[in-house]
């Protein structure tokens, strides 16, 4: 129960770190990374905020 609690929170998170040092260590690809990588904790607050019930 606890592992399915954390799962989603730990990959946000990872795909966080894994965007800001990817942004801070390079140019060219790394910056492609880092963009998605930062886009992914934007996507699942948008995704919250519609599929929650009004």
């Amino acid at each position: 129960m606890i592992r399915s609690t954390f799962l989603l929170p730990t990959l946000i998170a990872l795909a966080s770190l894994i965007g800001l040092v990817s942004a801070l260590t390079g140019d060219g690809w790394r910056d492609a990374i880092a963009w998605v990588a930062l886009a992914i904790p934007i996507a699942a607050v948008v995704w919250a905020r519609i599929a929650r019930p009004s």
